[in-house]
């Protein structure tokens, strides 16, 4: 066994504990879904995090490649894949099995500061971890979507404006797709 399938293992391991909490927050808030009180940033979230572990998984093949590994390259991208569970972790509510109501909007607003920062901390780690990997900085056009979706992450941070986070949910859902489109169509 090559290096990076071993390193890869635990990769997917974490990348598969996020798709399952993502997915387990669809199934507890069908199964509850009378208490649900829905809100749409969430929603979007939810399944744009998936589009995220999906894609990460892809991109790390990439990786398969590269000749030499140290323990602090190793520990970046784990960092990094950590980082994307830990959205996964707070972008659905736990549901609890009493009759409360679920109210998306609140859980929202509530897990908003931490849920953004650490989108802050996934777009850091991401360029370091191009850095440490490669060298360099991502080209250009990475570079661009990093910094976007770094100030959008920012200000939906500092904002508590619903409208602004309603705008920037479905607007990072196609700018994402956008940037899977144009720099991950093909392995």
């Amino acid at each position: 066994m090559d290096a990076f399938s071993y390193l890869s293992v635990l990769l997917s391991i974490i990348l598969g504990l996020a798709l399952t909490q993502v997915l387990q927050g669809y199934r507890d808030l069908l199964l509850s879904r009378a208490r649900v009180r829905l809100y749409p940033p969430p929603l979007i979230w939810s399944a744009l995090l998936l589009l995220m572990v999906i894609q990460n998984w892809w991109a790390s093949f990439g990786l398969a490649d590269h000749p030499e590994w140290t323990f602090a390259m190793f520990a970046t991208i784990i960092v990094h894949t950590i980082l994307i569970y830990m959205m996964a972790a707070l972008v659905l509510p736990d549901v609890a099995a009493a009759d409360e109501p679920i109210d998306l909007r609140a859980h929202y607003y509530h897990e908003a500061g931490p849920f953004f920062g650490l989108a802050l901390g996934v777009i850091g780690v991401s360029l370091f971890k191009e850095y440490m990997v490669e060298g360099a900085l991502p080209d250009p056009a990475n570079l661009a979507f990093h910094l976007v979706f770094a100030a959008c992450a920012l200000t939906v941070m500092v904002s508590r404006r619903p409208l602004l986070h309603e705008i920037f949910a479905p607007l990072m859902a196609l700018i994402f797709g956008a940037y899977i489109a144009l720099l991950f169509a093909e392995l």
